[in-house]
């Protein structure tokens, strides 16, 4: 029977220890991890050793989580501020919360039902209520405390406590098989160490110098199982979402799709919303609702044309409309805000020019104030797009926002509703089925208004649509959090891999 050298060496090293763990093997071989495990798998095909292999899921603390296991959970420690004060400002929870956890601070005592929250003289106030009085230790914190007390917990064990998903949402813990491999010798492989195997060193390299000495003649060339597993390697490659994007990118111009493109992030309100036809008492543009700079505050606006256009169609309405009924202001229209939403970029496009018939897309990131949680950011990215020309109904639209959820996000169910915006008539809402979150809305769409269009000095059909491109590539990335697409989650940024 042929043996190579790692193959005797751990054999003869197995025949002293009978059965032992693999890791104590390793070290009585002083070979290296990969070595003895491509040793053992060929001792196992000749039938002189045995391993046995146990995996179990189990759950261990991020480093966060251990910050938190010795200074408590950010809602506890707000609590503690206003059990002393019985209500407080952000500002007074700066004092014990970093920026980050400041953030969904607000979210979670409302959910645990600890405070509430309110104005004073324009400034956020908790109040803490009855509950947030009588608050005891819940499930997660006993998780916690069970965690930095074992350090590795297997699953089913904290499970009874609170869902894994949970804790790794809260960035508090990682999951993690861990296997325990154990090797025993069989008599075929005592009967041979017993017999007694002569050690003799092998190569893997045929060099120039082994042929011109002719030592080739004395040595034993080391023979690969390219079957046996090696030490798992982990190349640069594109960070997961954003190879997601770039891969619809791909699949958009593909379907002949032209992509509108746009250096700033910045934007007038004029193209943001008056371009749209959105009146500027629409309480879409108030500060609930999008971001405002407060420098520089105001932009310029385009050609006074079209700018006249914009106007008529807002004060007394164009293609047989009343508009809106109120007098236009430049001056609003100027001010300086971050994008809340790629639309923008389409009024820009139309207004420039189009080619009829065509279709055109761009990816934009967009701004939009919310409330922190696992389906919604305050900076997330948008595919915005339109398709303009002669023949283009309804049912057009429908069918190319159907090929995106099924074709593109991988969506199996999908359903559309009824909608509103200031801008498109008939509109229509969104909606694929995820297997942990349900129904997801992720899409807004319908035609533009020919009082939008015709001002932009189109004149014909134009199908347009805008989709949370964010909460697509949770369908394909298996993710149930939005917020590990921009994770530094070393493990997911490694293994997470694209579902096409």
């Amino acid at each position: 029977m042929e043996l190579s050298y790692q193959e005797k060496l751990t054999l003869i090293k197995l025949g002293e220890l009978k059965r032992a763990k693999f890791e104590e093997l390793v070290e009585k071989t002083g070979l290296e991890q990969v070595a003895v495990m491509r040793a053992l798998l060929g001792l196992q095909a000749k039938g002189l050793a045995k391993l046995h292999e146990r995996s179990e899921k189990v759950v261990k603390l991020t480093e966060t989580g251990r910050r938190y296991a010795e200074i408590d959970l950010p809602e506890w420690r707000a609590l503690r501020i206003l059990r002393e004060k019985g209500k407080a400002t952000l500002n007074d929870l700066r004092k014990v919360l970093s920026e980050d956890e400041l953030k969904p601070i607000v979210g979670l005592l409302r959910k645990e039902g600890w405070a509430n929250v309110r104005k004073e003289d324009g400034k956020l106030v908790l109040e803490i209520t009855e509950r947030g009085l009588k608050a005891e230790e819940r499930p997660i914190d006993k998780a916690l405390k069970l965690l930095a007390e074992k350090n590795v917990v297997p699953v089913k064990e904290i499970e009874k406590l609170v869902p894994v998903r949970e804790l790794k949402r809260r960035k508090v813990a990682e999951e993690e098989t861990v296997t325990e491999r154990t090797v025993e010798i069989t008599p075929a492989g005592e009967e041979l160490v017993k017999k007694g195997i002569e050690l003799k060193r092998e190569v893997s390299v045929l060099t120039p110098e082994l042929i011109k000495s002719g030592k080739w003649r004395e040595v034993e060339f080391r023979r690969f199982d390219i079957k046996a597993p090696v030490r798992r390697i982990y190349p640069g490659k594109k960070q997961p979402y954003r190879a997601f994007l770039d891969k619809i990118r791909r699949r958009l111009i593909e379907m002949g799709f032209i992509e509108m493109t746009v250096e700033s992030l910045i934007e007038t309100q004029f193209w943001n919303f008056d371009a749209l036809f959105q009146p500027q008492n629409h309480p879409a543009r108030e500060w609930t609702d999008t971001y405002q700079l407060k420098y520089p505050k105001s932009g310029y606006l385009p050609e006074k044309e079209l700018v006249e256009k914009v106007k008529e169609a807002h004060e007394r309405g164009l293609a047989g409309s009343r508009g809106w009924g109120y007098t236009w202001s430049p001056e609003r229209a100027m001010l300086l805000m971050p994008r809340a939403h790629g639309t923008a970029l389409d009024a820009r496009q139309l207004a420039k020019g189009v080619e009829i018939p065509g279709k055109y897309f761009t990816i934009q990131r967009v701004f939009r104030p919310d409330v922190l949680d696992r389906t919604h950011l305050i900076e997330f990215n948008q595919i915005d797009g339109f398709v303009v020309g002669e023949d283009l109904t309804f049912k057009h639209l429908l069918g190319i926002l159907k090929r995106f959820a099924v074709e593109i996000a991988g969506a199996k169910k999908v359903k559309f509703l009824p909608d509103y915006y200031p801008f498109t008539e008939p509109s229509v809402q969104m909606s694929a089925y995820h297997p942990e979150l349900g129904w997801v809305e992720f899409g807004g769409a319908g035609i533009f208004r020919e009082e939008m269009t015709r001002a932009l000095g189109i004149d014909v059909p134009v199908i347009a649509w805008g989709i949370g491109i964010d909460r697509l590539a949770m369908f394909k990335l298996g993710i149930d959090d939005i917020r590990y697409l921009f994770s530094y989650d070393l493990r997911w940024l490694r293994e997470a891999k694209l579902v096409w």
